[in-house]
């Protein structure tokens, strides 16, 4: 026995899948492509004089406005002055005031990486000695709160617009060209078109906040967007909306004019617009290779091309997809999705899984860089999630392309549009045969008031609409394809998701460059800065032999002097990423004096940090700093260093 899925259900099922996948979209903020790799001065450390400016070094080049580089004092007072310029390469830099008192000053940067996406950070410096300050940090975030939300989730809007809109066009024109007069796909196509139209001017407006300020209030401020429309991104999203005009005109032709004409003249026309939706329909996409990912990094010439072709392939499958499953659930009965369409999109989708592969593949390389980036990195992590979701989709499709296979070309046909005797049509309410009977009798019967004939028109319409759906799922191979087909959409969706927060998560290779770069830069400060401040930071490497047993563990003491000090301790991955052990013990030893070991077990504060307070150190002289981490119950190990301290 076959079993349906009421219609009701579908929606709800497709509906929540929709918010989901928009949830997905607009998740935590758009974490930072171009990352800070080196300072001057460094962060956390103490200079003897004031400097006359302060340059940071990030891992890309970046675009700034006047006020993307802040210096403030203790009181949170600026003393900056200038603009930031560009030093050389990836360095930029402000002008501080000329006789800054000692204490600690705090550097704010609020930037825009070369793919787009805003950064911002803050950390601090002292002169002198550290002081009290009143600047508070902890709220630095880029591309969040609700303006960030409502930036992703245009972001998704936009892509999920062009795949509808290019891949249901290309279905129409490839596969099924009697489709162009089939009113269902007509408003697919068209929904996808706005879609993407309003979802790009949504992006046009929301952009300069998104980059700056992150307030709802600036969404309409026209000299941001003035601002906006003289970066690369506002030139995207402006040679988006014209070819969306374009595309609009290609939209009319294929649903106006093409699907009247017959013969040799369709056939030119044909030619016609797959030549030029092709073109119309590469530049959307380069509209964002031109502004994203690909437009930055290794390989820029080959990346973008590369991009466009993904952008292209995904389309054409999910949108292709997409509108096979609208003509298949709500496609009239007089005009189904005859076996040959089907088939055709079958080996168009094919194809354009194997292009995705391909260029899937590449840009999973360039992006990430090495094998550990999949599970250090959160890039890494998400890219899995969307190879699993894709694997999973193929499978889908392979049974769809089982079920395409089964459907013959004139017997379901032909049995799909033959018209059920009279005798044989059900109403939905009654389940009677002899309504259309009864409606052909109450008609001559005389009753010629206006009620009773719209009563007859809605009785008839019920009757045809149960007719057109009992003849739809009459052919048990087509109603195994439409199933098949939904599943795979519902996947398409989440698919989509994963995509869009990919496109604004930082690339584990440029993640995983930045962390060895801030530890490189940490550890060259630490040794210059630490002896004026008295701070002590040392850094020990750790392989204890078992699951995860290699990495580095900081210890950070300060003042590093007699008496009471502040311990903290921090354990990462040998690529700079922090993460947890079962257990961080320190000891103290001054072998000098036969002190020791003096025990120290700190508190976990969060991933891979511990901290101790009140640390006493008892006299000054070289003491040895030993630690022992232990990363499973039977896996542990001891290292030391020694240090001059007091």
């Amino acid at each position: 026995m076959t079993l349906t899925i009421a219609p009701r259900v579908r929606m709800l099922v497709l509906l929540f899948l929709a918010v989901t996948g928009a949830l997905l979209a607009g998740a935590g903020p758009a974490s930072a492509h171009a990352a800070l790799t080196g300072s001057d001065p460094a962060q956390g450390v103490v200079v003897d004089k004031a400097p006359t400016q302060v340059s940071l070094t990030f891992s890309e080049t970046v675009s700034m406005n006047d006020d993307s580089l802040r210096v403030l004092d203790p009181k949170g007072t600026r003393v900056d002055t200038g603009k930031p310029s560009e030093v050389s390469g990836t360095t930029y830099a402000v002008p501080l005031h000329s006789g800054l008192p000692d204490g600690t000053y705090t550097v704010t940067y609020q930037v825009v990486s070369a793919d787009s996406h805003p950064v911002a950070g803050a950390y601090t410096f002292s002169i002198g000695s550290p002081s009290e300050t009143s600047v508070s940090v902890s709220d630095q975030e880029a591309g969040g709160g609700v303006v960030g939300w409502l930036y992703g989730f245009g972001r998704y809007a936009s892509y999920a617009g062009f795949i509808v809109m290019t891949g249901g066009a290309a279905f129409v024109l490839a596969c099924w060209q009697r489709g162009t007069g089939v009113r269902v796909v007509q408003r697919l196509v068209v929904t996808g078109w706005v879609a993407m139209t309003a979802a790009t001017l949504f992006l046009l407006l929301l952009r300069g906040s998104y980059t700056s300020s992150g307030k709802v209030g600036d969404v309409f401020d026209l000299d941001l967007l003035g601002e906006v429309l003289q970066t690369k991104t506002g030139a995207a999203l402006v040679s988006r909306l014209l070819l969306l005009a374009a595309a609009a005109l290609f939209i009319a032709v294929l649903f106006g004019a093409y699907d009247k004409r017959e013969g040799e003249e369709k056939r030119d026309l044909t030619f016609g617009l797959a030549i030029g939706g092709t073109v119309v329909a590469a530049g959307l996409a380069a509209s964002w290779a031109m502004a994203e990912h690909a437009s930055t990094g290794l390989q820029p010439g080959i990346a973008m091309p590369v991009d466009v072709l993904h952008l292209l392939a995904v389309a054409t499958w999910l949108g292709g997809l997409t509108a096979l499953l609208v003509a298949l659930y709500r496609g009239p009965a007089d005009r189904p999705v005859e076996a040959p369409a089907a088939r055709r999109f079958s080996r168009l989708a094919f194809g354009s899984v194997l292009v995705v592969v391909a260029t899937g593949t590449y840009q999973s390389w360039r992006q990430l860089g090495s094998w550990s980036a999949f599970t250090d990195t959160r890039y890494g992590r998400l890219l899995l999630l969307k190879i699993g979701l894709v694997a999973l989709l193929v499978g889908v499709a392979w049974i769809s392309r089982r079920w395409t296979a089964r459907l013959a070309d004139t017997t379901t046909e032909e049995a799909v549009r033959k018209p059920a005797p009279e005798k044989e049509r059900v109403t939905a309410s009654t389940g009677t045969t002899d309504t259309a009977e009864q409606t052909s009798g109450d008609a001559k019967s005389g009753s010629g008031s206006a009620k009773r004939a719209a009563q007859l028109a809605r009785q008839q319409a019920a009757v045809d609409a149960t007719r057109q759906k009992r003849l739809r799922d009459s052919d048990t191979h087509r109603f195994g394809l439409r199933r098949s087909v939904l599943a795979e959409a519902g996947v398409a969706v989440v698919v989509l998701a994963v995509t869009t927060v990919l496109t604004s998560t930082e690339p584990g290779r440029t993640e995983q460059d930045a962390a060895a770069a801030n530890r490189a830069s940490s550890s060259s400060s630490s040794s210059a800065g630490d002896s004026a401040s008295g701070a002590l930071t040392l850094d020990m490497s750790f392989d204890t032999g078992g699951t995860d047993g290699k990495g580095v563990v900081s210890v950070d003491l300060d003042p590093a002097r007699t008496g009471a000090n502040e311990m903290h301790v921090y354990v990462t991955r040998p690529n700079g990423r922090a993460f947890d052990v079962p257990e961080v013990k320190v000891a103290f030893t001054l072998e000098a004096k036969d002190i020791g070991p003096l025990p120290v077990v700190p508190d976990h504060i969060t991933t891979g940090h511990w901290s101790a307070n009140g640390v006493q150190i008892p006299m000054a002289g070289e003491w040895e700093i030993s630690v022992t981490v232990r990363t499973s119950d039977i896996d542990q190990v001891t290292v030391s260093k020694n240090a001059q301290i007091g």
